[in-house]
Order: structure tokens, then sequence, then C-alpha cells
């Protein structure tokens, strides 16, 4: 009959439209999973006016491993080994190294990582909002400094550190310490300097890059002149649609990628990895060359 095929046409038609639906989240699950697992390669290009070592400069930066999300510190050895091959001057980190669910055990072996990379100028780390406080797993911020430095790394908060007499690194304090009492180590709950304190001593033809792990102060360091700011943090919005939304809110001077403000250069790295949940829709995971040119005068 008529009613009887008319049910079985909105049958077949409830039934491809469930196919379908199960299909797209299917592809959105998979690309999801991708994106998070599969780590990509970056590269920028920069000029400056200023003098380099040698006229140029190769810097390395990662953000955001949060180690135990979808690599353990054994696997975060992997991709430094990958980042070594690409022969860098100097390795930056702008924080979040660790997770809110990073064992001690994963800490110590992402720690000993670092003693597979040889740099000319070393590497050099500034804390996220996700490497203090987490006492419950057994450390704090005191011994993951430690096990940090006893690998070759240097860690910074607030501070200046000259690698060559033309080029200094400038990390700083994450903005979340003196919000978040409960952070555990030395100087926790402690303001931080401002751009034009810490910058008030260094010589204006200095190179000077800032590790700054929150893209949150833009207009400041724009201010302070310094050349280049590296920044993780926002994961590349993580989800759609974060990244619109967080942009059409202003949770963050920049999402994602490189932009450039009076004579300062701004690049913010989606992550190496994820936090707490392996997946990303609205952007990739990566790890970051950039190769600065000293122009002809």
């Amino acid at each position: 009959t008529a009613d009887a095929d008319d049910g079985e046409q909105t049958g077949f038609r409830v039934y491809r439209r469930g196919v379908a639906v199960i299909a797209l989240c299917a592809v959105y699950l998979t690309v999801g999973w991708f994106n998070a697992h599969n780590v990509e390669r970056t590269h920028y290009e920069l000029t400056t006016d200023k003098e380099l070592p040698g006229g140029s400069l190769r810097i390395a930066h990662i953000a955001d491993s949060h180690i135990g999300t979808t690599f353990d510190g054994e696997g975060f050895g992997e991709y430094l080994e990958v980042i070594q091959a690409e022969n860098p001057d100097v390795l930056l980190i702008t924080g979040d190294l660790i997770d809110d669910s990073t064992p001690r055990e994963e800490m110590l072996a992402a720690c000993r990582q670092f003693s597979r990379i040889s740099t000319t100028y070393g590497i050099y780390f500034v804390y996220g909002n996700h490497d203090k406080g987490y006492g419950r797993h057994g450390y704090d911020a005191n011994e993951l400094e430690a096990e940090l430095a006893a690998n070759g790394v240097t860690v910074m908060e607030d501070d200046v550190v000259q690698i060559t007499d033309s080029v200094s690194i400038i990390g700083r304090r994450d903005r979340d310490d003196s919000r978040r009492r409960e952070f555990v180590g030395e100087g926790a709950g402690t303001e931080r300097m401002s751009m034009g304190e810490i910058t008030q001593d260094i010589a204006p033809e200095t190179y000077t890059v800032v590790l700054d792990h929150q893209p949150n102060d833009y207009d400041a360091q724009a201010e302070a002149g310094v050349d280049l700011v590296l920044s993780g943090h926002t994961h590349g919005g993580q989800l759609i649609p974060l990244g619109p939304i967080g942009r059409i809110i202003g949770a963050n001077d920049r999402t994602y990628g490189h932009e450039r403000r009076d004579s300062t250069d701004f690049i913010v790295t989606s992550g190496i990895s994820d936090w707490e949940i392996d997946f990303k829709t609205g952007t990739k995971s990566e790890y970051v060359i950039i190769d600065i040119t000293q122009e002809n005068e």
C-alpha cells in the first residue's frame, strides 16, 4: 500500500542519515587522533638587521608535551632525536613539559631525554601553567627543576641569559604563578616582572628572544622592542570551534602561528602533544624550527 511504501521510504531515509552521522563521527575521531599523535615539522624564516653569530641562528622550539598524554617519557626522547637531526643552535621550551597526571617516574624519564640533545648554545625552559603544584604525584617544581638542570636544561623565571655577544634569551615567569598559591616550589605566588623591568639592562643592539608560555602580553612585549616572542599554551585551538571562539573573545593575543607587531615577531606553537585527551581537530601537533638570518647592510 501507499502508506506502507511511505513508511519504508521514511525508515530508509532515517537509516541513511544514521549511517552518515556514524561515518562522519568516525572520520572526526580518526582525524582528531591522527592530528594529536602525528607530530609535524613547522618552519619559519625570519630576518633581522641585528648582528647574529655567523650571520644566522637556528632555533628549535617546542611546548606542551604534557608527558603521558600522547607519549611517555621515553617516547618524548624519540621526538628529541628528530629535533637533534635538525642541528639547532639552541632548543627553547615554552612550558607544560608535564601534565596534571604525569607520574614521577615519567617526569624523571622525560628529563633524562634532554641528555640526547647537543646544541651550540644550550637548552632553555620556562614553566607553563601545568608544570607546578602537583605534589600528589610525589614531586614538586623544585625536583623538576633539579632534574632538568641535571640533564643540561636551564630553567628560567624572569631571567636573562646572554648566549652570545649579540643574542639574549629572556625567560618569563608564567602569568598564572601569582594567582595559584597552591604552586609548590621556589617563588610560588610571586608576581612576575614587567617587560620594562626585565629588559631595562639589555643593550638595544642585542637580539632578544622571549620565552613566555601564555601569549598574553603582546602590547608590552612589542613596546619593549624585543625581537622574537615564543609561546605555547593554546594548543592552536585544539578542538573545533575553540580556536575561532578564542579569537573572538580575546582569550589570548594569538592562538597559533606567526605575526609581526612593529619590530617584534610573535610565534605561537600548537604544541608537540595534547592536554588530557589525545585528540586534536582544530590544529596539529608540531615541533618548530626557526631560521633567523642577518640582513646584509
